[in-house]
């Protein structure tokens, strides 16, 4: 009996059970569509992590005072007070990988104009920190190195504060904003970055000259962090290590004594990130595949209780001739119909979940063609699999037992 024959019989014979055929497809369906959207999901998750860093700066490095391997201890205001304008100074001067080198200062409080007032940070940098940070000025103009030298009472604002201090669309350059007791003049408006992937408002900042915020904010002479940027993403590891020797040399640290300092590249918190947003899609994966093996087994019993419904027909058809391995590709083709069939359904049902997650949730997500192409290979290889076994048994029955049959 030639293909097209068993083709026809097959379809013939789900044709008669429509309920039933499209019951067992839904297991598949629900499956294929889970593993689809769950996928797009991780995938989504670890491109927008990667954008976002790439956003910040994708070879920026973070030196912390203190020493952050030290767990849960809480460390004295000494150890957080451990970096200083000299060793700004000297990354600045005496480095080989590093393009651009800021200090931080910073603090939190309310700033005032008139009859408005918003809560927000200020942090004292110097001019590099935009490069280091991919902020650029979009109105007026960044402070110098001259207003760095004066401390002078000068700042560059995000749009969010423009926004909320200004409602009316005033012009915020020239106008005079106070942070506490301390006036500043606005000269400059930064570009708008919007949220990044942790929620975070990037646009909700003050920046000032940091010897401003140290003298007359904070009257502190530590810095609170140092940011810097490697000449390269993939030159971020020497100059992480350029950095440590430089400052374990600033700080007189011998050979066994612990750094008074920590440093956090980009690099390490985009592999953790992406860490944790595979063991999560490897999670949510696992869960869709179980589905999957259920839509499996209910292929499974459908052909159990096709081959019983119908034993007396596999009797007369090898009674006149049919050979087992025509009962076997018969009922295998069923199987695969069945599986292929729920399998193109789930594809069109999970990529309008993974639509529907984007537009309702708003979270990123990204289809890859790998994933379907998995997903298809695998409901073909379930129907195969798990309607083999009744196949096997419809095809070894014994024709005068079958034709007996009640």
């Amino acid at each position: 009996m030639n293909f097209f024959n068993l083709l026809k019989i097959a379809l013939r014979a789900l044709n008669r059970n429509k309920l039933r055929s499209v019951l067992t497809m839904l297991g598949i369906i629900i499956g294929i569509a889970a593993v689809i959207c769950m996928l797009a999901i991780g995938q989504g998750s670890k491109d927008s992590i990667k954008a976002q860093i790439s956003e910040m700066g994708s070879n920026m490095i973070m030196i912390h005072p203190g020493n952050m391997q030290r767990g849960g201890v809480r460390q004295s205001s000494d150890d957080m007070q451990t970096l200083k304008v000299a060793d700004y100074e000297a990354l600045r001067d005496r480095t080989a990988y590093l393009s651009a080198v800021s200090p931080v200062v910073s603090s939190s409080g309310q700033l005032v104009v008139g009859n408005n007032n918003w809560p927000s940070s200020i942090y004292g940098v110097t001019p590099e920190y935009l490069d280091i940070r991919k902020l650029s000025v979009e109105d007026g103009e960044m402070f110098t190195e001259a207003d760095i030298k004066s401390a002078a009472k000068v700042c560059v604002v995000g749009k969010t504060v423009v926004d909320n201090l200004f409602p009316n669309g005033e012009n915020p350059i020239g106008k005079v904003v106070r942070f506490g007791k301390i006036p500043f003049t606005i000269i400059g408006v930064l570009k708008s970055k919007g949220t990044n992937s942790m929620g975070m408002d990037q646009d909700d900042v003050v920046i000032a000259p940091y010897t401003t915020v140290m003298k007359r904010i904070l009257a502190v002479d530590y810095l609170g962090q140092i940011y810097a940027s490697a000449l390269s993403e993939e030159l971020t590891p020497e100059a992480t290590e350029e950095i440590t020797d430089l400052l374990r040399s600033n700080h007189r640290l011998t050979g066994d004594e612990e750094d008074n300092f920590s440093i956090r590249s980009q690099q390490e918190l985009s592999e953790m990130m992406n860490s944790t947003s595979d063991m999560m899609t490897v999670l949510l994966t696992c869960i869709a595949f179980i589905s999957l093996l259920v839509g499996g087994i209910g292929i499974m019993n459908m052909m159990y209780v096709s081959v019983t419904e119908r034993t007396r027909e596999i009797g007369l058809r090898m009674s006149i001739g049919a050979r087992g391995i025509d009962i076997l590709l018969q009922f295998l083709i069923e199987a695969i119909i069945i599986s292929v069939t729920g399998g193109l359904i789930g594809v069109i049902v999970g990529c309008g979940a993974t639509w529907l997650v984007t537009v309702l949730a708003g979270w990123p997500t990204s289809i890859l063609a790998t994933s379907i192409i998995l997903s298809f290979a695998v409901c073909t290889v379930t129907g195969i699999f798990f309607g083999w076994v009744p196949a096997m048994k419809a095809s070894n029955l014994d024709p005068i037992e079958a034709i007996r049959y009640e």
